[in-house]
């Protein structure tokens, strides 16, 4: 049941994700900039979790916090403040297309970050882990499969290469490479993101005061940066369009709800688990464009995504066999407690 409502919510995570890029890219194609976005959409998501924090503890007890705990938070502050910047500062030298295209390497890095912190186990011998593992590379495979190939046109009228080979063609050389570094770096900074709320979540299971803190540590963090690099007092000022609208959805999706799922995600199934989910961007970001704006499909997205949700299968299968083992584990042990059966204990601690 958990299984099923994780992926259910991380789905549309995704979907809300595409439209936030978007809605981005048109503000900081305005003029906006990256770091005013930062500040006033972390201040009102500080609101915005303040209040919910409230509410969701009138009645309960917040675990206690202290100052190890808080100095973790610090760390994923500073995290997700530099994915922040980097992620607008790749926006606005690239295009949302080639921002979901370099989140693929976003299980890359959880997935060698995830060995790295022994937060995942890789055991060759097992079928679970030649699982993970394999799906992990499908995913990475399917993504840049969709992104670099496309091949005949199944719908539509046929246009003149796909949608991101188009866009990087109207951009200078030097603004694509520059764009694509910083959006790279920030898929390897949420990397590090999901290790740091994995972490963080086992000792201290808080998903909105760990959002909140480290918002307010974000907050604190852009306001200082943007003073000192923002030159231009007008740029302070947020006009009532698309500039308002960027800044509210990032405030109510990116920095609130999507970061206390992404943490309760890593709670409930552990970062890789949850770092996998990015490359179903395209596909999202290709469906959306195909139903929406009359887009062309071609068959080079068709084997994409196929490929993309043969991979997600398997880190699917090879998660639960490893859930499902580790219950087994459990239950041997608790049976092998009982002095009625002494014979279950071999074979616990033969699992």
């Amino acid at each position: 049941m958990w299984g099923l409502g994780v992926t259910a919510v991380m789905l549309t995570m995704e979907f809300l994700e595409v439209a936030m890029n978007t809605v981005n890219k048109a503000a900081l194609g305005k003029g906006m900039s990256q770091f005013i976005l930062v500040v006033y959409s972390n201040m009102i998501g500080v609101l915005l979790l303040l209040s919910s924090s409230f509410i969701f503890y009138r009645k309960r007890i917040a675990p206690p916090l202290t100052w190890f705990i808080t100095g973790r938070i610090f760390v994923l502050g500073l995290l997700c403040f530099a994915g922040q910047v980097f992620t607008y500062i790749g926006l606005g030298y690239s295009s949302p297309t080639l921002a979901s295209a370099m989140t693929d390497l976003t299980p890359a890095f959880t997935f060698i970050l995830g060995l790295v912190s022994r937060m995942e186990r890789l055991d060759l011998r097992s079928k679970s882990s030649q699982a993970k593992s394999i799906g992990t590379m499908v995913l990475i495979t399917g993504g840049l499969v969709l992104t670099l190939y496309k091949g005949l046109p199944i719908t539509g009228s046929p246009s003149s290469g796909n949608k991101l080979q188009n866009e990087l063609l109207l951009l200078p050389s030097s603004n694509w490479a520059i764009g694509g570094f910083f959006l790279a770096a920030h898929s390897f900074f949420l990397a590090l993101i999901f290790i740091f709320q994995t972490w963080i979540i086992r000792d201290y299971p808080s998903e909105i005061l760990i959002t909140l803190i480290s918002c307010i540590f974000v907050t604190i963090l852009s306001a200082t940066v943007s003073l000192i690099a923002e030159e231009d007092p007008n740029a302070w000022r947020i006009r009532p369009n698309i500039e308002l609208v960027a800044i509210g959805y990032s405030a109510a999706f990116a920095v609130s709800l999507r970061s206390i799922v992404h943490t309760w995600a890593c709670h409930k199934k552990g970062p890789v688990y949850t770092s996998m989910f990015k490359p179903i961007g395209m596909v999202i970001a290709v469906l959306m464009g195909v139903s929406f704006l009359g887009d062309t499909l071609y068959l080079g997205s068709m084997i994409g995504a196929v490929i993309i949700a043969l991979g997600f299968y398997a880190v699917v299968w090879g998660k639960s066999q490893e859930e499902r083992m580790v219950e087994d584990k459990e239950k041997c042990c608790l049976e092998s407690s009982s002095p009625k059966v002494p014979l279950l204990q071999n074979k616990c601690t033969n699992i």
